[in-house]
């Protein structure tokens, strides 16, 4: 951690490097030229040597030692004080990943100090490299190739997202997975995340392409930095989208959950209900057997006493009273539905 690389540029191309800062420093103030410095984390000494330098205010020392700042565009005197929300794609994982990314610009010098997952910036050396016009702008031009890389590194998150919607659409309308809900919301926190990384962006380039038109910069570097701010624009309309996506998904989801529950609820009620008549059947038959059943029993006692075995009519009557019995029961059953 600390300084990871200096470079220092003269007349539109890399000089000899200075072995650290106060190399540095000297170098510039005995040769003139613009000076890139690239600090690996917040290392408190090395910032401050840097603000002691090249006399930058204290606010955003403090912002860039402590971090966890929201995209932004300041001004201190000379000094630009930008803060850049890198992100990229885990495909392995299906996610997102936010670094943090500090500038500071001045006359002739460039400071950026990267924060975790911010990305390395070596792509963005070897463009200046091969691009001598860029670097005839100055601070400015490594300004705007930090902003293009960090812009262009955008299109692979919006199209991660865009496939982790569209695996999460398929679940929810198929009904598969119980854990759909955790995981939309889960994209949902993502999404948010990322939109904070980017919808600051439109105010940031806007406003520092007015100050460069009116630093009167070279056309091309105007001309390069609005295609930044279209780019930009529309990653922030796509990320806006997803949201409004995922929470119509989210929504969508909830009423398939509960269609499929009134379904389940509703087989149950049925199922119920044919076995409460089911239940009623074999009641009412069992009532209706129990009657003669009854009268069968108390027969079936014997006992040497009973007043009814000398009747000549008792055997045709107990008969007689089953099936009038079966019958009354049989006949109420019947009104009820029962049977």
């Amino acid at each position: 951690m600390g300084v990871a690389n200096i470079a220092i540029y003269g007349n539109g191309s890399l000089t000899d490097g200075a072995p650290s800062l106060e190399d540095t420093f000297e170098y510039l103030r005995d040769h003139g030229g613009m000076a890139w410095i690239s600090l690996e984390g917040p290392i408190a000494a090395d910032i401050r040597a840097i603000a002691d330098e090249f006399s930058i205010h204290a606010l955003p020392i403090d912002d860039a030692i402590s971090a966890h700042q929201r995209p932004k565009l300041e001004k201190y005197g000379d000094v630009f004080f930008v803060v850049l929300r890198p992100a990229c794609y885990l495909a392995a994982e299906a996610r997102v990943v936010i670094g943090e990314l500090h500038v500071f610009m001045g006359k002739n010098f460039i400071v950026t100090i990267r924060h975790p997952d911010a990305p390395a910036l070596d792509s963005v050396r070897d463009r200046l490299a091969s691009s001598p016009e860029l670097l005839q702008n100055g601070p400015p031009g490594v300004l705007y190739a930090i902003l293009d890389r960090i812009v262009d590194d955008y299109a692979p998150v919006v199209g991660g997202l865009e496939d982790n919607i569209d695996v999460i659409e398929d679940e929810v309308f198929s009904g598969g997975d119980q854990d759909v809900s955790r995981r939309i919301y889960e994209l949902i926190r993502e999404v948010m995340g990322f939109q904070r990384a980017t919808q600051p962006l439109d105010d940031l380039l806007d406003a520092l392409h007015t100050t460069f038109e009116q630093a009167g910069f070279d056309d091309d570097l105007l001309s390069h930095l609005r295609d930044v701010e279209d780019h930009s624009t529309r990653v922030i309309e796509r990320a806006d989208g997803f949201r409004d996506l995922l929470h119509s998904i989210l929504t969508v989801h909830a009423t398939l959950v509960a269609q499929r529950q009134n379904g389940e609820s509703q087989r149950l009620t049925a199922s119920s209900l044919e076995q409460n008549e089911q239940i009623k059947r074999i009641s009412s038959w069992a009532a209706i057997l129990f009657a003669p059943t009854l009268v069968a029993s108390i027969y079936g006692m014997n006992f040497r006493h009973m007043p009814e075995l000398s009747w000549l009519a008792g055997y045709p009557l107990a008969l007689g009273l089953m099936v009038a019995t079966s019958v009354v029961l049989y006949t109420e059953f019947r009104k009820r539905g029962w049977i």
